[in-house]
């Protein structure tokens, strides 16, 4: 499984935490199964192959911190999504701009261009041109303003 596929299902996962009281660690533990990507993989083609061992590290580095950094990242989504209310942004959207700014924050061996190349990428699966651009846009300020020394 390259990198690509496992941040993609690192942001599905991102996505569930949001919507859950559960915590990262149980929802890793009940998805990152044979069993459970089996079952995923009727609906989602990206689930057929079960994870190696660098490719479950990675999404359980990324989840594990969109779960314990959410409110920071949602704070800069906030603070760059200029004119509109945290509330009514895509919870998609929000799921990748978390995965984006946690790689971008935390994870320095990952270029901000290549966070912000791939949540790009990833959005253009899922949602409407606006939104990508919406996406491009927070991230780019972000990166900008808040880490402008690592590029």
């Amino acid at each position: 499984m390259n990198r690509s596929t496992a941040r993609e299902i690192a942001v599905h996962f991102a996505f569930e935490l949001a919507f859950s009281d559960e915590k990262a660690d149980q929802l890793l533990k009940r998805e990152l199964t044979e069993e459970a990507f089996a079952q995923r993989a009727q609906d989602e083609p990206i689930y057929a192959q079960f994870p190696d061992r660098g490719a479950l590290e990675y999404i359980t580095k990324l989840v594990r911190g969109v779960g314990s950094h959410g409110a920071e990242l949602d704070g800069y989504t906030a603070k760059y999504a200029k004119g509109w209310k945290f509330s009514r942004i895509d919870r998609v959207a929000s799921a990748i701009m978390r995965v984006a700014m946690y790689e971008i924050l935390y994870m320095p061996d990952i270029p901000n261009r290549a966070a912000i190349n791939e949540a790009v990428e990833i959005a253009k699966k899922y949602l409407d041109d606006d939104v990508v651009k919406f996406i491009n846009g927070i991230l780019g300020s972000f990166v900008r303003t808040e880490v402008p020394e690592q590029e």
